[in-house]
């Protein structure tokens, strides 16, 4: 393919090439770039209107791919960063106890009851926030029915940032007026909410439940191969893997927004990490400190009691 083929193709320009010596004896009528205009379909004789959504729906299943919902990740992101250092700060401060037995079944029972408590509430708030959009949907249809030119001001509001002239303005609004989703475009531009899917409650909490458990699994797993008896070698083999764990999270959750195509982001994404280990040290060191206070005052409460005895 030539030059002037590539510019056509990468730019979707038509370039006619510099005419130069060429041999008019064996030429063409055919156009340079036949193969090109010819994969380009003539749109059908028909309305304008069907063709353009038409079009939209051609793009958009080409750029279909596959994509995790953001809400799911958020849910996934809250399930694990809790998953990651509540259960962790448990068997931490569990272990100052000297039981490993004691530390594997208050883990246990922690991260159950936490995973349930956790996806139980990421069903609430899923429940609570489709009532909400059905509320205020059911309001903002009987704004319309009883108060149109309000609502015609209120999109007027939502177009004023972009300085759109008047006639243009005058257009959409009355075309608006007229639309029978009306209530779905102020409900996504004026007040910026989209209608959760039904299942949307069980998929947060299941989500959820589920990073929560995994999450505080990772803490228990090197107490089950130590002694009963050898719960600070269990201690440090916990720590070496849930250091690792909250630095892999943080790094991760910090690229998922802001990227790594740069050498800063990756700075950014190091510094999450960081970050995550910091906050989840302090709190195992703060549960850990704990419970040596409390074993250590009830072990002078109970000498005290056998001296008076």
């Amino acid at each position: 393919m030539s030059f002037v083929g590539l510019k056509n193709l990468f730019f979707n320009k038509v370039l006619t090439p510099v005419p130069g010596p060429h041999d008019w004896s064996n030429g063409s009528n055919q156009p340079l770039l036949q193969h090109h205009h010819q994969s380009i379909p003539k749109p059908p004789h028909g309305d304008i209107e069907s063709q353009s959504v038409d079009l939209k729906a051609q793009k958009a299943n080409q750029k279909k791919g596959f994509r995790i919902d953001a809400r799911i990740i958020s849910d996934a992101t809250i399930g694990l960063s809790d998953g990651l250092t509540v259960p962790f700060a448990l068997t931490a401060g569990l272990s100052a106890l000297g039981n490993t037995k004691v530390v594997i079944y208050g883990g246990f029972a922690e991260l159950i009851a936490g995973a349930i408590s956790m996806g139980l509430g990421g069903y609430l708030g899923a429940k609570s926030e489709l009532a909400s959009y059905k509320a205020q949907r059911e309001e903002t249809q009987q704004l319309i029915a009883t108060n149109p030119q309000l609502v015609m001001a209120d999109i007027a509001e939502v177009f004023e940032p972009y300085n759109l002239p008047k006639p243009t303005m005058d257009d959409l609004t009355s075309h608006l007026a007229d639309s029978p989703r009306l209530a779905d475009f102020v409900m996504q531009f004026r007040y910026c909410e989209e209608e959760p899917s039904a299942s949307r409650a069980l998929e947060s909490a299941a989500t959820i439940a589920l990073a929560y458990f995994v999450g505080g699994l990772l803490p228990l797993l090197p107490y089950f191969a130590v002694g009963e008896h050898s719960v600070y070698t269990g201690l440090y083999f916990s720590i070496a893997v849930m250091v690792v764990a909250l630095f892999v999270f943080g790094f991760s959750k910090t690229c998922l927004v802001v990227g790594w195509s740069s050498g800063k982001k990756i700075r950014e994404s190091c510094f999450g990490g960081v970050q995550m280990v910091v906050v989840g040290s302090v709190a195992a060191g703060a549960a850990m400190g704990l419970v040596r206070l409390f074993s250590h005052d009830e072990g002078g409460v109970s000498s005290m009691q056998l001296g008076r005895s």
